[in-house]
């Protein structure tokens, strides 16, 4: 046993184990009969009636659920007698079954988010909280440009680690890019990218909230902001082909310069 596993399991009831089997796919009489199957070692669907009060009729069902998803080995004997999988395999087992239903799932859901009407999915303003959230709305908004990217950042945290990829992908198209950071490890990051502007900003520090801008052509824009306070949460919001979203490209767009340092100053 892993000695992590033999840390938690004084913690973890058979009700408690039955429902996280339940949550990685099998049904309540599948994952009844799982465990049971652990205790005995090989039973016949009588013994695991005994043993799981699980009605004799439905352990042959849910022995064959098990049996179809790798957990569970079978014997053609008379009675049919079933014995689990190690542990190990049947943890493999469950974790590909689980992303195997998590690929088809998502697949469904880009196919949908494909055929709907960009205009059903960007009315008003937008929030989204967290960092991974709003990474991947940054990739997306920058993504979509045809014209330009202005990407502001005060720190290397708050780039996206498939950003530059789709930044280059966005140069190559002909759209002009300028990232601007007070941060030279920011700087840094996109100096080798060819045909992205990089330009120096002054120190923030004074500023009580941090976070990041992205406006991309002249309809979409994502402004973030974290505050000073212990583990606090980054919030965006974000808009795009709306009014709001045109308000505030032109206004942060016709102010940038002024938060650039001159070239002459020290990085």
């Amino acid at each position: 046993m892993n000695p992590a596993d033999a840390a938690d399991v004084s913690d973890v009831s058979e009700h408690d184990a039955v429902a996280a089997l339940e949550r990685l796919g099998l049904s309540n009489y599948a994952a009844r009969v799982f465990v049971a199957l652990q205790r005995l070692g090989v039973g016949t669907a009588r013994q695991i009636h005994e043993d799981t009060e699980v009605p004799r009729s439905q352990v042959y069902g849910a022995a064959e659920e098990l049996t179809d998803l790798g957990l569970v080995e079978l014997q053609q004997s008379t009675p049919k007698r079933y014995r689990p999988v190690d542990l190990d395999t049947a943890r493999r087992q469950l974790a590909e079954a689980l992303k195997s239903e998590a690929d088809r799932a998502f697949s469904f859901l880009r196919a949908q988010r494909s055929a709907r009407s960009e205009r059903e999915t960007r009315d008003d303003v937008w929030t989204t909280r967290g960092r991974e959230p709003i990474n991947g709305r940054v990739t997306e908004l920058a993504r979509q440009a045809t014209d330009t990217v202005l990407f502001a950042a005060p720190d290397p945290a708050f780039v996206p680690d498939d950003l530059i990829a789709v930044l280059e992908a966005r140069v190559d198209d002909g759209v002009s890019v300028r990232v601007v950071s007070e941060s030279p490890a920011v700087r840094e990051t996109f100096s080798d990218v060819a045909g992205v502007e990089v330009d120096a900003a002054m120190d923030s520090q004074p500023m009580e909230y941090t976070g990041r801008v992205l406006l991309v052509d002249d309809r979409a824009v994502l402004l973030s902001a974290v505050s000073p306070t212990e583990a606090a949460e980054e919030t965006a919001i974000w808009s795009a082909d709306t009014a709001m979203a045109d308000i505030l490209v032109r206004a942060i767009a016709g102010n940038i310069d002024s938060f650039v340092r001159d070239g002459d100053a020290p990085a």
